[in-house]
């Protein structure tokens, strides 16, 4: 673990507190728990942050994961194909993390933010129960793309990743709110595994710091999924506006003003 000073540590564990809180309601902890890491580690290299903050992030997506394996019970014939290819598309994404510029996702990913989060506020009926768009193996492949295409997105670049896996699934695939969040919690574990898998075979991962956090980020994960059950549908939408309005406004101050 590199050298930091105890107010340091402090700060990245309630950050990563708040961030398992924020992921497993709703997705987006990264938008708390990577700034906090870059402020926290001047000196660490991108490749060390990322795989860092997938450490950490795995911690808390495993307990939410659990958490709401149990009390909603997301059925495993759409789980299935919606993680494994998450994970495939996670280690495909850090495979190419260092040789992308982030300057050409941050834009299209501002723009579909906005797209996201115009199209949720415009529809208050979005998510409240569970109206499948798709059939048979129609559904499973849908749910397969959804996994691959934002589970490289998380490999190669990260922030936002619950919240768009939570939007796909209510949007493409029809599901409620909470049923989307509970599929997007696994699906998420999947994603970390797989980048983790790809950026410890080069050393990347600060391990201690990345438990220390992960413990952290467990907690707060036990308590935001405990929480997302107990409010319901409801709460988890606007939990989700709020959020993406967060990422809208950190996206935005990175490409016009960074």
């Amino acid at each position: 673990m590199p050298d930091v000073s105890l107010l340091t540590l402090a700060f990245l564990v309630i950050a990563a507190f708040a961030a398992g809180w924020i992921d497993a309601v709703v997705g987006g902890g990264g938008l708390l728990q990577l700034p906090a890491m870059l402020l926290g580690l001047p000196n660490a290299s991108p490749a060390q942050i990322l795989s860092t903050n997938k450490i950490s992030s795995l911690c808390g997506t495993t307990t939410s994961a659990v958490t709401f394996g149990v009390k909603v019970r997301p059925d495993r014939k759409t789980v299935l194909p919606l993680a494994i290819l998450a994970g495939l598309g996670a280690a495909a994404g850090a495979l190419v993390a260092t040789r992308i510029p982030m300057s050409w996702f941050k834009p299209i990913v501002l723009v579909l933010l906005v797209l996201v989060a115009i199209y949720t506020a415009m529809k208050p009926s979005l998510g409240a129960r569970t109206a499948l768009r798709f059939d048979g193996r129609d559904h499973y492949l849908a749910a397969g793309g959804v996994g691959m295409l934002i589970g490289f997105y998380d490999g190669a670049v990260g922030p936002g990743t619950g919240s768009f896996l939570i939007f796909a699934l209510v949007g493409l695939l029809g599901y409620n709110f909470l049923q989307a969040s509970a599929k997007a919690k696994i699906a998420n574990v999947a994603t970390n595994l797989g980048a983790i898998a790809v950026f410890a075979l080069s050393g990347a991962p600060l391990w201690r710091l990345g438990l220390i956090m992960g413990a952290a980020n467990m907690c707060g994960g036990l308590l935001g999924a405990r929480t997302a059950v107990a409010r319901g549908s409801r709460f988890v939408r606007v939990v989700f506006l709020v959020v993406v309005s967060a990422l809208i406004l950190r996206l935005a101050y990175d490409v016009f003003f960074a």
